[in-house]
């Protein structure tokens, strides 16, 4: 299973719970080797293949090289998430330029892209292989549009959307399951890359806490969709206080 943007937050929390479920995984990250190192190392401990793979998503020859690299290493590729996402400074739509917007679409929206194609081309039974699974890690701003932080971030998300609903249509014949994941408030580090560290306490967590990557709400929620029992064209979102619907295995769904 390839995790992009795995060194830390919803992805290094994924590729903990890929391993003990019983995948082998490739840890993909841009620059944080020793986080990287650290979650390849908790894959190891129980019992799975891993490696770190240092790539930026945002660049094509990275992915093709994350890609063959997993060829040569881990083996046939049957699981993607597509997690890797930045967001910049909060700010209005009326202070963006161009260079920002394109950084941000880059990563959030070529990157998926590109790793989305990279995996379509091993797994599926059109090219001669074996069907597998993508998940698309995308946001609730995606369907609010984070007025005054980050519209720009939200707009990306929902291009995420996009892509997962058309992937999906596309390959469902081909062997491979197409899902989205639309993580609500999360307590990663990504809150201090828009410059608020205390974003979650402002926004009021739910009585129940703030979602945390360890207590396995959108790792988890990863994981069902790259499960066999998952349906085509769904997006799930992190939601509490509801009850488990056990036919989609989550808590929320739409089509």
């Amino acid at each position: 299973m390839v995790i992009t943007g795995a060194s830390r937050g919803i992805g290094a929390a994924t590729a903990r719970l890929a391993a003990e479920r019983g995948h082998d995984v490739c840890v993909n990250f841009r620059t944080n080797e020793a986080a990287a190192a650290a979650v390849v190392a908790d894959v190891r401990a129980a019992g799975r293949r891993a490696i770190a793979v240092q790539a930026d998503v945002a660049s094509e020859p990275d992915v093709v090289r994350l890609f063959e690299t997993v060829d040569a290493t881990v083996g046939v590729v049957a699981g993607l998430v597509n997690n890797a996402g930045i967001l910049e400074g909060q700010t209005r739509v009326e202070h963006m330029d161009a260079a920002r917007i394109s950084r941000v679409f880059a990563t959030n929206v070529t990157g998926a892209f590109l790793c989305a194609r990279e995996a379509v081309r091993r797994m599926s039974n059109r090219h001669g292989g074996r069907g597998g699974a993508i998940v698309n890690v995308s946001s609730r701003a995606a369907v609010l549009g984070a007025p005054g932080e980050y519209v720009d971030y939200a707009a990306s998300k929902a291009a995420l959307d996009a892509l997962t609903i058309g992937l999906s249509r596309e390959v469902a014949g081909e062997g491979i399951r197409v899902n989205g994941v639309r993580a609500g408030i999360i307590d990663t580090g990504i809150h201090a890359s828009g410059g608020e560290p205390g974003r979650v306490a402002r926004l009021g967590p739910p009585a129940d806490g703030a979602g945390r990557p360890g207590c396995r709400g959108c790792s988890r929620r990863s994981l069902v969709a790259l499960g066999r029992g998952f349906l085509h064209d769904r997006h799930v979102h992190r939601r509490r206080r509801r009850p488990m619907n056990s036919r989609l295995t989550t808590r929320s769904a739409e089509r």
